[in-house]
């Protein structure tokens, strides 16, 4: 179970405000990538938050409405939509969600845990962390308000695009949502540059 013990270690060098960072959507055919930041207190304990991959959909409502409930915790979000991945890919689009939502804290952090690799261009120190959505409790709220939102989101346009099924797979290759490809062709939601899209797009 993720814990504070990498934030206990930056706050022994000094940092007093620490972010974690993840997101959720890089996946998908369909939709934008999620990025999320978290900053929790010194003091926080919650012994059911985790990776929200490995958490039901349940789990994860209930868990982000005590996050976003709790008056100690700074967060903030960024959508990165699909015509943005198409234009830079999809790993430019994380990093770019990961600056910007880290960029709209306030107060800001003075440092972030990222997870996954380091990356470019960060306007502050941070250290990444190889599955950190599994060690940082940070990172792990991150995550699930990447989530939450993100799903929440693709709900919505399934009701604008009801053929393709988003509220049920929102946005990865799912067979039924490859068989709604095939048979409609591309919505204005869908990522062009995705090999399966740009299938339907070339036979067209």
């Amino acid at each position: 179970m993720p814990d504070l013990s990498h934030e206990a270690a930056l706050r022994k060098e000094g940092f007093q405000r620490i972010a974690g960072i993840d997101e959720a959507g890089r996946g998908p055919l369909a939709g934008p990538v999620s990025v999320a930041v978290a900053v929790l207190p010194e003091s926080y304990k919650n012994s059911v938050l985790n990776d929200s991959k490995v958490l039901s959909e349940n789990i994860r409502q209930k868990l982000y409405n005590e996050i976003i409930e709790d008056d100690r915790i700074v967060w903030a979000l960024e959508m990165v939509d699909a015509s943005e991945i198409d234009r830079i890919n999809i790993l430019q689009a994380t990093w770019v969600g990961m600056r910007r939502a880290f960029l709209k804290l306030e107060p800001p952090a003075e440092i972030a845990l990222i997870d996954g690799k380091p990356i470019q261009g960060f306007p502050a120190e941070h250290r990444a962390l190889v599955k950190g959505d599994s060690l940082s409790l940070s990172i792990a709220a991150a995550s699930v308000i990447a989530k939450v939102e993100r799903d929440r989101l693709m709900r919505e346009y399934a009701e604008m695009y009801p053929e393709y099924g988003f509220e049920r797979h929102k946005g990865y290759g799912t067979k039924a949502h490859l068989e709604a490809l095939q048979k409609y062709g591309p919505c204005p939601i869908h990522r062009r540059s995705f090999g399966p899209v740009a299938k339907e797009l070339d036979l067209s």
